[in-house]
């Protein structure tokens, strides 16, 4: 009985926050924007349609888990390495950039802050861990509304599987290190390395069989069948994997990614596109329960008590990813759009770095109580301000680099012109 109310409960808020995304896109802003305030409207901060006690429960965290993994077929079927090979080391380089560009630029203002205020400087290091994720949801949604396509879009896809993996890696080394700094049970590097890269391994492996046995199928129907199978069976190790771990850090949507992105190099164009045509409407399916459940633990409150470290985080955050990301564009030689533009599609922050925050209380915790005070307060309040901010400016970005259709964006043909130019002259 208790889970089939709260099943009607979530087929409500999915409802109210699908209407709230029509309403909103009739203002030329994105329905993920209606969504977010959907879903924080529904939390347990204000109406609780979507109690503490829906979003703690075991089938509900499974069923989100498994959504999160069918977001990563979005990014996954992307990744065409006879497309990619030509813009790979920009990619790459580029992600580096904007993830360590955020780490330092984060990580140096609030360690000259705390050494100033005589707080523990490694606090300073694991902002900058939680600052250089990015929640790759909320702009990809973006994407998958608003059919955007040029060079920033191109370049955001695949990056939004790589900077997980960056930032997963640099969170949990500092994590590593603190840890190790402020208690005799520090968590081994090696651990580290293996739950960053864990879920790639598993959705690689999945992937890999079922490329295999995709190649075998002669129907749409069993193509579809494989591929649903497989993905389920790539979601199920996770899960057995995650029961057997303290704390449920691993990312299901690089499972979804590293899986579709091994079985689509595996296929014809052909039977891809047909899986991804029945797939899309499901994508986008998911992609609402996962940003109502990044929103509606946000608390609104915390917009009116955010204090002076909120406003920096943010700030510095801001800076960091626009800088990192225009950086590693410049040396790239990058389209100028790429690099004008792309920093404000990575801005969108609250669902990955809630996550990280969590993580490094409970690190914090028994140690250092008034540390974790600080960053819990801080991120919180920050998650909710920036998220409100940041889809608007990913729009932007995206309409400012001349990537709506046409209707959408002001002066596109203009933009279109400026970038063909551009083009031409790199070639």
């Amino acid at each position: 009985m208790e889970i089939l109310i709260g099943l009607l409960r979530l087929f409500a808020a999915i409802v109210i926050a699908f209407i709230s995304g029509k309403l909103i896109s009739r203002l030329k802003l994105p329905a993920i924007l209606g969504w977010l305030i959907a879903g924080m409207i529904l939390g347990p901060h204000a109406l609780g349609l979507l109690n503490n006690a829906l979003l703690e429960a075991p089938w509900f965290e499974t069923t989100e888990s498994l959504l999160e993994c069918t977001v990563g077929l979005m990014i996954g079927t992307e990744l065409i390495w006879s497309q990619m090979k030509k813009a790979g080391s920009q990619i790459l380089i580029t992600t580096i950039t904007e993830s360590l560009g955020t780490f330092f630029v984060v990580s140096l203002v609030f360690g000259v802050i705390f050494w100033i205020t005589d707080v523990p400087i490694y606090l300073a290091f694991m902002f900058g861990g939680i600052a250089l994720a990015t929640a790759p949801a909320p702009s990809l949604s973006i994407v998958s509304e608003l059919k955007t396509s040029g060079p920033v879009t191109k370049t955001l896809i695949p990056m939004a599987a790589l900077d997980d993996l960056v930032g997963a890696l640099v969170f949990f080394l500092v994590i590593a290190f603190v840890s190790a700094h402020i208690s005799t049970a520090g968590v081994p590097v090696p651990i580290v390395l293996l739950l960053v890269f864990l879920p790639v391994v598993i959705g690689g492996i999945t992937g890999f069989i079922a490329g295999k046995l995709l190649r075998h199928t002669k129907t749409a129907e069993s193509t579809l069948t494989v591929m649903i199978l497989m993905l389920l069976v790539s979601a199920g190790i996770g899960f057995a994997i995650n029961s057997m771990l303290p704390v449920h850090v691993l990312n299901f949507m690089l499972i979804g990614m590293a899986y579709s992105t091994v079985f689509a190099n595996m296929v014809t164009e052909e039977q891809l596109n047909g899986m991804m045509k029945v797939m899309n409407p499901v994508i986008g399916f998911s992609l609402i329960v996962a940003i109502l459940n990044l929103a509606a633990p946000l608390d609104y409150h915390l917009i009116f008590g955010a204090g002076l470290y909120t406003v920096i985080y943010i700030i510095a955050r801001a800076i960091g990813k626009y800088s990192g990301a225009y950086f590693g564009a410049a040396i790239t030689h990058s389209p100028e759009t790429v690099k004008k533009y792309l920093g404000f599609t990575l801005l969108p922050h609250s669902g990955v770095s809630l996550v990280f925050t969590g993580i490094a209380v409970s690190v914090l915790d028994g140690a250092a109580p008034e540390c974790a005070a600080i960053i819990q307060g801080t991120i919180a309040a920050a998650a909710v301000i920036n998220e409100i901010i940041a889809v608007y400016m990913a729009k932007k970005g995206f309409e400012w680099a001349g990537e709506l259709p046409d209707g959408q964006t002001e002066n596109r043909k203009q933009r279109k012109v400026r970038y063909d130019t551009e083009r031409t002259a790199g070639a």
